[in-house]
C-alpha cells in the first residue's frame, strides 16, 4: 500500500477523490449508472518545492482544497443533470463559488469580529474578547451547519461523505473495495476537512489575540491577513495528530472534531458506498500504473 495518504470530499450526487497524480470524480446519474471523470492535479508543488514546506503547505492545500472543491461541486451538478436539463456555464460556476467565498467571510470573519468589537466595553481583556469572538465564530458554524443539514439535497450531500470516509478507512486497513468491507466503517476519519476547520478555529483565538486592539477595519482585515498562518498552524495540527491518531493522547486531541463530523456526515446507503469506491479505484489504478514507490506521504483534506 502506498504511503500517500488518500482524500476527497462529497459532491453533488457523487464523491471526489485525490490521488497523488489525479482527482477523479464519481457522480451517480438519474439512468442509476456512475460516471467517471478524471483530471491532472497541480504540478505547483514540484515547480516550487518551497510550497511543501512546514507551515506554508497548509495554506496553498487550503487554497488548492477551496479551488477544486468548488469546480468539482459545478462539475459534479452538470454531471448529475438529465439531458433536458440546461448544465450550468463556466461564468456561473465563478459567480457562485465567489458569493459563496464572500457568504463564508461575512459569517464567520465580519460578523463576530463587529460583534466583539461593538461590545468591547463590557469585556476585559484582549484573550477574552477573543476567546468570546471564537465561540460566537463556532457556534454560528455549526449553527450553519445544522440549518443547511435539514435541507435534503444537502443531506444526500453528507452521506456521500459518510461514504468517502468509510472507503478510505478501509483502504487504509487494507481491505478489499467491497460494499461489503466498506460498510462497516465509521463515518468519521481524523483527517476531515470539518476537523480542520474546527482546528482553524481555535487556533485563531490565540493569533488573534496577538494583533491587538483597533478600529474595527483593522480587526477584520488583520484577521484576514494572517488567515494563511492561522491555515499553515492547523493543517500542521492536522497532519501531526493523524499521523499518530491510534494513540491514545492523539485521539483526545481529535475527539471535538470527530464529534463535530457527526453533523456533516450521514451513514449512505449501498448505492453511496458504489459510488465511492468508484471514484476512490480511479485513482488507486493510476497509481499502480505511474507512482514512484519512494513517494513522499502527503496529508489531503477530506
Amino acid at each position: 500500500m502506498s504511503k500517500f495518504q488518500y482524500g476527497g470530499m462529497a459532491v453533488i450526487e457523487g464523491v471526489m477523490m485525490r490521488g497523488p497524480e489525479l482527482t477523479s470524480i464519481a457522480v451517480r446519474k438519474e439512468d442509476g449508472s456512475i460516471e467517471l471523470d478524471q483530471e491532472a492535479n497541480s504540478q505547483l508543488p514540484r515547480r516550487y518545492p518551497f510550497l511543501k514546506w512546514p507551515f506554508i503547505r497548509g495554506t496553498y492545500v487550503l487554497i488548492d482544497s477551496m479551488a477544486v472543491g468548488i469546480r468539482m461541486l459545478n462539475k459534479s451538478a452538470n454531471m448529475s443533470l438529465g439531458e433536458d436539463e440546461e448544465e450550468l456555464s463556466s461564468g456561473e460556476m465563478l459567480v457562485s463559488g465567489l458569493i459563496a467565498f464572500a457568504l463564508a467571510v461575512l459569517l464567520f470573519v465580519i460578523l463576530p469580529t463587529a460583534i466583539v468589537h461593538f461590545t468591547q466595553q463590557y469585556v476585559g481583556g484582549i484573550l477574552l474578547q477573543n476567546v468570546i469572538e471564537g465561540i460566537i465564530r463556532i457556534a454560528f458554524f455549526l449553527l450553519y451547519v445544522y440549518a443547511i443539514s435539514k435541507m435534503e439535497d444537502i443531506a444526500r450531500v453528507f452521506m456521500y461523505h459518510g461514504a468517502e470516509h468509510k472507503s478510505i478507512s478501509a483502504y487504509e486497513a487494507g481491505e478489499e473495495l467491497s460494499v461489503k468491507n466498506v460498510r462497516k466503517y465509521t463515518t468519521v476519519h481524523p483527517r476531515c476537512g470539518t476537523s480542520f476547520l474546527l482546528i482553524v478555529m481555535v487556533i485563531s483565538i490565540l493569533v488573534f489575540a496577538l494583533l491587538g486592539e483597533g478600529s474595527l477595519f483593522y480587526r477584520i482585515w488583520s484577521r484576514l491577513a494572517v488567515l494563511p498562518v492561522v491555515a499553515g498552524l492547523g493543517y500542521e495540527f492536522l497532519k501531526f495528530t493523524g499521523k499518530h491518531y491510534k494513540r491514545r493522547w492523539a485521539r483526545i486531541l481529535i475527539a471535538p472534531g470527530l464529534l463535530l463530523q457527526s453533523l456533516t456526515t450521514r451513514e449512505p446507503d449501498d448505492g453511496m458506498l458504489e459510488v465511492a469506491i468508484a471514484a476512490l479505484k480511479a485513482v488507486l489504478s493510476e497509481e499502480k500504473a505511474a507512482l514512484k514507490p519512494d513517494l513522499e506521504p502527503e496529508l489531503a483534506l477530506q
